[in-house]
């Protein structure tokens, strides 16, 4: 549904998105992740035809965005960070409007009208002005008016930017139940939201696409090894040397993430007082034993195991790692 090739943008002489090359298939929820400045809203407003690539290009619904604007415009629908609106017109003049300006006939106009009034949950605000409203309605408003037309794509920038806890539960539910019709690419800072909502995850960092794929792909690339998480009671530093004696190049690492050195006190009582300890095992080796030595080890140190699960790397850790060096400039979003 949508191809990037090459595509990048610079103002002036300061690059905001670099070679960036990419597909979104149809039916599929893309989340679009990155720091402040690496380029989200850039690429979402050049695949909006909002503005035009410095090179490269891209093709949404077979339709380029440097030739066919039009044909573009007519299958996407595009929530902004910040969507215009007219805050003196009531909200169901506003998405009348939205929806004449799409060409929708009368009765299929009032007919969707009436259904993102259900989904968008705007009932009880339809005959008041926009200015009115809280940032948390406005944003369904805009939501809405993208919505409206029955785009087959979608194109949303930090949707759920100023909802409360149920709304964004709500609006959450209402991506996934587009994701199997539509193809939805949308940006977020929330991760646990990327996370619920979304098929595939793309990192940019600085203009460059960083990795794509699934978020447990993404895990699996980025930890690179085995990892055990537990809690153990008894004397740590002996299981950390058992468990060096079953596995050389294991880690053990206690409270946040420091290693263990060999023969390094661990302070007790990070569990309420008594000597129970949280620890990570890590293993280079994907298919090193390291839940099974771990047994062995705790066993030979006389120690007890309250808790083992084998850990992997969270979205979050998939993040900050992959964008450690991000620039400190976050003025994308006036560009």
């Amino acid at each position: 549904m949508i191809v990037a090739e090459a595509l990048s943008r610079s103002f002036g002489d300061k690059p905001a998105v670099r070679n960036l090359s990419f597909h979104v298939k149809r039916g599929e929820v893309m989340g679009l992740l990155g720091p402040n400045g690496a380029g989200k809203s850039t690429t979402m407003k050049m695949l909006t035809c909002y503005l035009p690539p410095s090179s490269g290009t891209a093709t949404v619904g077979g339709h380029a965005i440097d030739e066919e604007s039009i044909a573009v415009r007519r299958i996407i629908g595009y929530l902004p960070e910040n969507a215009p609106m007219y805050a003196d017109l009531h909200v169901s003049t506003h998405l009348r409007f939205i929806g004449r300006m799409h060409g929708l006939p009368e009765g299929r106009l009032a007919e969707r009208m009436r259904l993102m009034r259900q989904v968008c949950g705007l009932e009880g605000v339809m005959g008041r002005r926009i200015g009115e409203l809280s940032k948390g309605y406005r944003q369904r408003v805009g939501l809405a008016a993208a919505m409206l037309h029955d785009p087959d794509c979608l194109i949303l920038d930090e949707p759920t930017t100023g909802l409360d806890p149920n709304q964004i539960l709500d609006i959450r539910r209402l991506i996934r139940d587009l994701g199997r019709e539509k193809t939805v690419l949308l940006s977020s800072h929330v991760l646990s939201e990327v996370e619920a909502v979304c098929d595939r995850v793309m990192i940019i960092d600085r203009g460059r696409l960083v990795e794509s794929g699934t978020a447990a792909e993404l895990a699996r690339r980025v930890q690179g090894g085995a990892e055990v998480r537990l809690v153990l009671r008894g004397d740590a530093e002996a299981f950390a040397a058992s468990l060096r004696k079953h596995l050389a190049e294991a880690r053990c690492e206690a409270g946040e993430g420091r290693e263990m050195a060999e023969g390094e006190k661990v302070a007790a009582g990070a569990e309420g007082g008594t000597d129970e300890t949280r620890l990570r095992l890590f293993h280079p080796d994907r298919e090193a034993p390291l839940a099974e030595s771990a047994f062995r080890a705790a066993v030979e140190a006389g120690a007890v195991l309250l808790e083992m699960r084998r850990g992997q790397a969270s979205l979050e850790d998939v993040f900050h790692r992959l964008t450690q060096g991000a620039a400190a400039d976050d003025g994308e979003d006036e560009l």
